[in-house]
């Protein structure tokens, strides 16, 4: 016993640990006084200075409570093909088009409001309260030896209800009419700004004999096409043998001004245009286009509340 060191007292021990207690927390009181209230990286952060990451640059006066963001109109020149394949000269396509900072957004919107619309919402379901049956206990709460049950049509059997099943319910999304054009124009001048599209001289009359889908797929080699790949056509009229001639073509849409829609263009990687098309998109979706509506004419600008 003699050889062990001398064990501190219960006195020394406690004041010891209330040292230590009484360290940590000052060292705390230090570390809390020399922290700022801001972090000076989250004050630069591109998001609150987009042209620039120094705060002295970040102004701070009060934003306008109305944003004006001005639609750019984009000018490209497509070139246009004969049927037999030579280039003939080019048409201009001047539509508008969304800024390049909301351009991504708008045509997101315009396209999840497009296909939110066509859902029907008919899926539906049955409850434990709407199946059929079950109204009887199927044995006795006790003395059976299994779990106690007291219907058939359970969530828990086969033939029960259903639970959290879908209900009707309508999917529909409102979008702005105006938006909704410059969604799909956005998306037009985008393809014809990356040379993804090409107008083509009216071939209905190449098909006026009969359909010939192995003619429809020469010409559409000729024109630079894959078959193979997806593409698209917007015709003003479509013939029935031109319609019989690329009907059995899984990779084309053929689409009229009534049914040009947003997913159908970005779906496919070359759009297609007939001279009457250029035109129709012109005069709709151009610079000089007149809206939709009533007679009272409307601002080229779209307001956007801060």
């Amino acid at each position: 016993d003699s050889l062990l060191p001398p064990q501190p007292s219960s006195e020394a021990r406690s004041k010891r640990s209330k040292d230590k207690r009484r360290k940590g927390r000052a060292k705390m009181r230090i570390s809390c006084a020399t922290t700022p209230s801001l972090s000076s990286s989250f004050v630069a952060s591109p998001l609150f200075a987009p042209n620039s990451h120094s705060f002295a640059n970040v102004s701070l006066a009060k934003a306008p409570s109305a944003v004006r963001l001005r639609v750019r109109c984009e000018l490209a020149a497509i070139p246009v093909i004969s049927f037999s394949g030579e280039k003939v000269g080019d048409v201009p396509l001047d539509l508008k088009s969304a800024p390049s900072d909301t351009a991504r957004a708008v045509v997101h919107r315009g396209l999840v409001a497009e296909q939110q619309n066509q859902r029907r919402g008919t899926a539906s379901t049955l409850t434990r309260g709407e199946v059929r049956g079950g109204g009887k206990k199927p044995y006795p709460q006790k003395k059976t030896g299994g779990a106690r049950r007291g219907s058939q049509r359970t969530p828990l059997r086969p033939g029960g209800g259903v639970v959290f099943g879908p209900k009707p319910r309508d999917w529909s999304v409102k979008i702005n009419r105006k938006e909704k054009r410059l969604a799909l124009s956005t998306a037009l001048a985008s393809a014809a700004a990356a040379a993804d599209a090409l107008v083509v001289e009216d071939f209905g009359e190449e098909f006026e004999a009969g359909p010939k889908t192995k003619e429809f797929v020469a010409a559409m080699r000729r024109w630079g096409l894959d078959p193979k790949r997806k593409a698209m056509f917007l015709l003003t009229e479509v013939s029935d043998n031109v319609l019989l001639s690329c009907r059995n073509i899984g990779t084309i849409k053929l689409l009229t001004p009534r049914t040009l829609n947003l997913f159908d263009i970005l779906d496919s990687e070359k759009l297609v245009f007939t001279k009457s098309a250029v035109e129709y998109l012109n005069s709709m979706y151009g610079e000089n286009a007149e809206e939709e509506g009533d007679g009272e004419e409307e601002e080229e600008e779209i307001v956007l509340a801060g």
